[in-house]
């Protein structure tokens, strides 16, 4: 009979953290890999470090060697054709798409992209919804899909700020 009292314990100890989310249990779930990079990129191209982080956990999970079955590649899942035009556009001579996977160069490449959409769009939702993506890959919009990445992301933002200290300066936008 103490094994079952002890389970539900457990399980109202458990339930009672998923539902109140402290800082640490978001740090859990939700690692911020890369941190020098990412802060870093977001200071130099200004960009909330926030949405940042959760943009590349919401592609890659912080994992540098993912690749798509559609060929993006690294922690912001660029596509090589728009990373060679970033790397063109940045002063980079010497792109080589094995370049998407170095934790560096695929940061810095992807904060610059996502400046350059929200400059172009004005907008977050409209920014990380990316129809360059949809017209380049020849594809039409994929509402759907979009809006629950935008939604993921929006969510994740507001959970990276909430477990890492270094991000809760940033306002929502």
């Amino acid at each position: 009979m103490l094994g079952v009292a002890v389970v539900a314990a457990l399980a109202a100890a458990f339930g009672t953290i998923h539902l109140t989310r402290p800082a640490w249990y978001d740090r859990l779930w939700h690692p911020f890999r890369y941190q020098q990079i990412v802060l870093g990129h977001a200071r130099n191209y200004h960009l909330d470090p926030a949405l940042l982080a959760a943009v590349i956990y919401q592609e890659s999970k912080f994992n540098a060697d993912a690749k798509s079955d559609r060929g993006a590649i690294g922690l912001m899942q660029l596509l090589p054709d728009t990373a060679k035009g970033i790397a063109e556009r940045t002063g980079g001579s010497k792109f080589r798409v094995s370049d998407l996977y170095d934790p560096e160069i695929n940061v810095r490449y992807g904060a610059w992209y996502l400046r350059h959409l929200l400059d172009k769009y004005g907008s977050e939702r409209t920014a990380l919804a990316n129809i360059d993506a949809w017209r380049a890959r020849g594809i039409g919009i994929q509402f759907d899909e979009t809006k629950e990445f935008v939604g993921h992301v929006e969510s994740l933002k507001r959970t990276y700020r909430h477990a890492y200290s270094s991000l809760r300066a940033h306002n929502d936008t």
